[in-house]
């Protein structure tokens, strides 16, 4: 298969394509720096035809890193990020004879914006009406435009991916090795998850698997709170995790984005088990034991 992928220098992404490589697949990467793949600049241009010509699908991971304090200028270029840069995509591919069959787009369990923490919400849940939820709406509306051009279109809602290297494991780690991690804002809030292996996984099958189409919550099937998670990461590594840290705090610290810590939504795969996917890391006191196992990337 000859696959392009954008955002391929990200945890993510760079973990798709190695597993892509290893399989045989053939690689085309779009990004900003020319020495890391063909150029491409998506707040500024269509993406480059010559790219996408005769490719059989795209995975696009590109976006600005969401966690950072919400400024009005950090503000746009998350949205500008997501939703200029899919609709940059969707021109390029508009601009193509010989089409990709599929177009696997990323998108965030932050779709649904806070719920409580014992209403499940699945593929069928409406967009919020928050921040991050109103971009991801927008953004997956982008994603979608390629189906009018004969394009299976995946939107793949992701939870929280667990992965030492980055994300928000890696911002967790370092106070929970020293005994002062705990719960946030009290822990009552859902928080949903995926092992970054299952998290390339349901990619891979997004792109082998011509039934997978539309929005697939990319989540573990065991959701759990804020103060059951703080406990499981503190037994993995062997550490107390009784510190709490009170939501004031956070909203100082990073303002509106702190929202994204303090609430959360109890999503259920229910698209991926319908499809038939296996989790490697269903549950997650041992998903944590694979995640802090693993040896770190290049």
């Amino acid at each position: 298969m000859k696959v392009v992928v954008t955002g391929a220098t990200g945890r993510i992404g760079s973990r798709l394509v190695g597993r892509l490589r290893e399989r045989g697949d053939e690689v085309t990467v779009l990004s900003r720096s020319p020495d890391r793949g063909v150029h491409w600049d998506p707040n500024a241009e269509p993406a480059p035809v010559a790219a996408l010509e005769g490719r059989d699908a795209v995975v696009h991971l590109a976006g600005e890193d969401i966690a950072q304090r919400w400024t009005a200028a950090a503000k746009r270029r998350i949205r500008d990020s997501r939703v200029t840069g899919t609709r940059n995509l969707v021109a390029g591919l508009r601009a193509t004879q010989d089409r990709p069959r599929v177009l696997v787009s990323g998108s965030a369990g932050g779709y649904y914006g806070p719920h409580g923490p014992d209403e499940e919400v699945d593929e069928s849940g409406p967009a919020g009406a928050d921040f991050l939820a109103q971009v991801c709406a927008e953004w997956e509306r982008e994603a979608q435009a390629a189906e009018e051009l004969d394009i299976r279109v995946v939107r793949l809602r992701a939870g929280v991916v667990l992965d030492r290297e980055g994300g928000a494991l890696a911002k967790m780690l370092p106070p929970f090795r020293l005994g002062a991690g705990g719960p946030v804002a009290g822990g009552a809030q859902p928080m949903s998850w995926i092992h970054v292996d299952d998290e390339v996984g349901m990619l891979l099958a997004a792109l082998d698997d011509d039934r997978w189409s539309g929005a697939v919550n990319g989540c573990a099937p065991q959701t759990v709170t804020n103060r059951e998670f703080s406990t499981a990461l503190g037994h993995a590594l062997h550490r107390p995790a009784v510190v709490p840290v009170p939501g004031f705090a956070l909203r100082v610290l990073y303002g509106e984005m702190a929202s994204i810590i303090t609430t959360g939504v109890r999503m259920v795969p229910r698209r991926a088990r319908e499809l038939g996917y296996e989790f490697a890391h269903p549950e997650l006191d041992e998903a944590l034991r694979a995640a802090l196992s693993e040896q770190p990337g290049p």
